[in-house]
């Protein structure tokens, strides 16, 4: 059994190898080894302990001599030589080989069948088989018998990396060799890196192919209307994109071809600091039954969650089945989509709430990535909002040059004629502090309206500082609250707040400004107003 689970892996085991388990066994290995425990709802608890998010600074990327001219190195893709990563990933091998009891599993990552991936995890712990198995496309059983990895992923989060022999930068090390094809994650429990290290892996393979792998969530109208939702942590992507009257094609990831949109993933990873049952049904059920694996998510001695406790983290997590979510679009594929949608958290509370982007507007704002951060989401925020900027809204998963994926985007969206929004989740009539949060209430009723056509007939206005079209009333909609000027008491504040915003936004495209077109500059802030 130990040799057929780790067939292409290069570890050789001294100990049994659970190839494939359920959630059942999965559970009871997790308990009895006590990695663990349930929820008052049969949820699967772990800690992660001192990674309770990703280790941005200790990803590597092999400098395999037929992929290094096309990786986008820097702070993002740190280059590991292939002397280092062979170093690296046998001693990996080694321990992982040394451990006790192993658990892999077999998995699919890309719903289309032509352009999926086979992955093979090997790991120690049960809990993270688990978390592979909720997040990754399960194959049926009939499929499994001769199951041959494209990608294998070795997973040691108790061993720890050696700097001074490894060529990385502390005992936590995640490294990816797409000629060996092989990611090695060490140092870390965190299982976000699992998840991630294979979206990087579509982010390489599939531009070659003719395909847009984008950071986003997809849902389906009744119509057979596809919408895409970018946006970073904490904008609303997986809460927006979760709505009961459309069906969910996938909450994070998915590939954007010729036939259409589909799923690189069989879960969803949702953030659950402060989740309302209320505001957010579908992923508080769904986190509240057995089979969802929380991350550092706190809960008394009975079991019952604390939601709003970020003790631990903010950054706590639920990592479920897509079949948890009710309405989901079964198959994770659907065709073309109709409209895009970029969501931001301004915290500066200058952005419209929606706003109408031209397709040029579209690749600024896509390349741009444009969030802000606020204390209280993150450590070492101090009380005035921070822009941040991740391109195509996901620069850390970002294998190529940002341009690829941003010039691949502006050609589909122009090819089949796709509607582009920019929707401001943040603050309203003041920043962070002064304002208030946009009612979700509102930010719903706006988004149907563009979903299903009618915001498109409406009368729109140009917006002076960013140059974006706003509708100028809306049913439903209370009067000051689509133009953002009119909800600031102090006018001159919202003008000073707004152009120093324009300003980071300048700024942060001068990286970007000789590799885009005359129609994307054209399109940057000043040239459009």
């Amino acid at each position: 059994m130990s040799a057929a689970a780790l067939a292409g892996t290069g570890v050789e085991a001294i100990g049994p190898v659970h190839s494939n388990l359920t959630a059942p066994g999965l559970y009871a290995q997790a308990l009895q080894r006590g990695e663990g425990r349930l929820s008052a709802d049969g949820a699967f608890m772990a800690i992660t302990g001192q990674h309770t998010g990703r280790s941005v600074q200790d990803k590597f990327v092999v400098d395999d001599p037929e992929a290094t001219q096309e990786i986008w190195w820097g702070k993002i893709n740190q280059k590991m030589s292939v002397e280092n990563f062979d170093k690296f990933s046998t001693k990996v091998r080694g321990w992982l080989g040394e451990r006790p009891v192993l658990f892999t599993q077999d998995l699919y990552a890309g719903a289309d069948p032509e352009h999926r991936i086979r992955v093979r995890l090997v790991t120690t712990n049960a809990w993270h088989a688990l978390f592979a198995r909720n997040m990754f496309i399960r194959p049926p059983v009939e499929e499994l018998a001769g199951f041959t990895p494209d990608f294998t992923i070795l997973h040691a989060p108790e061993y720890e990396a050696d700097p001074a022999t490894d060529g990385c930068r502390t005992a936590t090390c995640i490294a990816l060799s797409f000629a060996k094809r092989v990611i090695c994650i060490a140092g870390t429990s965190y299982a976000g890196e699992i998840k991630k290290s294979i979206f990087t892996v579509m982010n390489w393979l599939l531009p070659a192919r003719g395909i847009l792998p984008m950071h986003c969530s997809a849902n389906v109208g009744k119509a057979g209307d596809v919408a895409l939702f970018f946006g970073l942590s904490g904008t609303g992507k997986t809460t927006l994109s979760s709505d009961p009257e459309r069906a969910l094609i996938g909450d994070d990831e998915h590939g954007w071809s010729a036939n259409g949109v589909f799923n690189f993933e069989g879960g969803c990873y949702a953030k659950v600091i402060r989740l309302s049952r209320e505001a957010e049904p579908q992923i508080w059920d769904a986190s509240h039954r057995f089979g969802a694996v929380l991350e550092n998510v706190v809960a008394d001695a009975r079991g019952h969650l604390d939601l709003d406790d970020g003790s631990l983290t903010e950054n706590t997590r639920s990592c479920y089945p897509v079949e948890f979510i009710p309405n989901i679009h079964v198959g994770g594929r659907a065709g073309l989509p109709k409209n895009v949608v970029m969501l931001t958290a301004d915290a500066f509370g200058v952005l419209p709430p929606i706003s109408k982007l031209s397709a040029a507007q579209a690749m600024y704002h896509y390349l741009s990535g444009y969030t802000a951060r606020v204390a209280g989401t993150e450590k070492g925020l101090g009380k005035e909002p921070q822009a941040t900027f991740s391109t195509c809204f996901g620069a850390p998963f970002l294998p190529r040059h940002p341009e690829v994926y941003g010039r691949m985007l502006n050609d589909l969206v122009a090819q089949y004629g796709a509607d582009c929004w920019l929707v401001n989740t943040g603050w309203t009539g003041g920043a962070y502090g002064t304002g208030q949060r946009m009612s979700i209430q509102h930010t719903r009723a706006l988004l149907r309206a563009a979903l299903d056509g009618s915001l498109a007939q409406v009368e729109f206005e140009r917006d002076p500082f960013f140059g974006l079209m706003m509708p100028k009333a809306v049913p439903g909609i209370p009067a000051g609250v689509l133009n953002p000027r009119d909800g600031w008491a102090d006018k001159a504040a919202y003008d000073h707040t707004a152009q120093n915003l324009v300003s980071l936004f300048e700024k942060n495209f001068e990286s970007f400004a000789g590799a885009v077109d005359d129609s994307v500059k054209a399109a940057a802030i000043r040239a459009a107003a």
